[in-house]
């Protein structure tokens, strides 16, 4: 059923899809109080098996540990370079570029990179992509203007669905209208966005050519694919929720003509929704990325 639009689209939200079915929590895990079984859970969670440290100490010597590159690692002060692997592995042997690094020094918890793909959407990164996000399309300057309105993400070929599919029912809202359409199953293409993290400036109560109107030569709309990918992307890696009480318009057109937008990401889930451009609404903005240098 079409939303008619004569109450809010917040209201509509909720009036016109149906209830989210309420998942019971499961029971908690059961307290050992016996001090020898809390012991041995200790040590199976901290510490590895014989055999697993046999396993690993092979597979470090088939990669080349020798007996001084060994000693290397048990001198090393503050045991950095034991901490420096394990880092490494946590990230899925990537090791980020001076570009990268440079990046995620300025902006700090709005910065969701190849680590955090890897570690929130399980992604599997080839050499190929790596290369591609080797460098930052965004000058340092423009990373220091945008640090606290945008997010710097690393995008990976991901669809909406795909995203959907890797979380927990709460993250998106309980909808299924958009499960055969073209753009939500699109997983776009590998590369750096720099996502504002709130609708363009008065961008709302405007047609979406109105709205297209605000963009500055530098800026574009992106996809609803992209802004799903930042939206939930820096949920999981933050806890902060990006427009939970209003909606961006997307570039993406869906089967019936409508336009894309996302948004009011409350405890409901994310919503995803569409309708005409020609409709003026005071809780839906424009969604903006700053265009890249490359």
């Amino acid at each position: 059923m079409k939303i008619q639009y004569e109450t809010s689209v917040v209201d509509a939200k909720k009036t016109w899809f149906p209830d989210r079915s309420s998942h019971p929590r499961e029971p908690g895990a059961i307290l050992i109080s016996r001090r020898r079984c809390a012991m041995t859970n200790i040590v199976s969670q901290n510490r590895l098996s014989v055999h697993k440290q046999h396993e690993v100490l092979l597979k470090l010597e088939a990669a080349g540990l020798t007996d001084t590159l060994a000693q290397k690692l048990v001198d090393s002060r503050d045991n950095d370079l034991g901490t420096r692997v394990v880092r490494f592995i946590e990230n899925g042997g990537i090791e980020p570029s001076v570009s990268q690094k440079m990046a995620r020094s300025i902006m700090g918890k709005n910065f969701f990179g190849i680590e955090e793909a890897v570690k929130h959407f399980g992604v599997n990164p080839t050499r190929a992509q790596l290369v591609l996000l080797a460098e930052i399309p965004f000058t340092k300057a423009e990373l220091k203007g945008k640090k606290d309105t945008h997010i710097l993400v690393a995008v990976f070929p991901l669809s909406i669905i795909d995203v959907r599919g890797k979380m927990t029912a709460e993250v998106f809202y309980n909808q299924g209208w958009y499960n055969n359409q073209d753009f939500a199953k699109n997983r776009g293409d590998v590369g750096w966005y720099l996502i504002k993290k709130t609708p363009v400036d008065n961008s709302t109560n405007k047609t979406y050519q109105e709205q297209q109107a605000l963009l500055s030569d530098k800026d574009e709309t992106p996809t609803a694919q992209v802004m799903v990918y930042t939206i939930v992307g820096h949920y999981l890696n933050t806890n902060e929720r990006l427009l939970e009480n209003g909606y961006v318009r997307c570039s993406d057109l869906a089967s019936d003509g409508y336009r894309v937008y996302v948004g009011i990401f409350d405890a409901d889930g994310l919503d995803v929704d569409n309708w005409d451009d020609g409709y003026r609404y005071s809780n839906i903005g424009l969604a903006s990325a700053r265009k890249s240098n490359n």
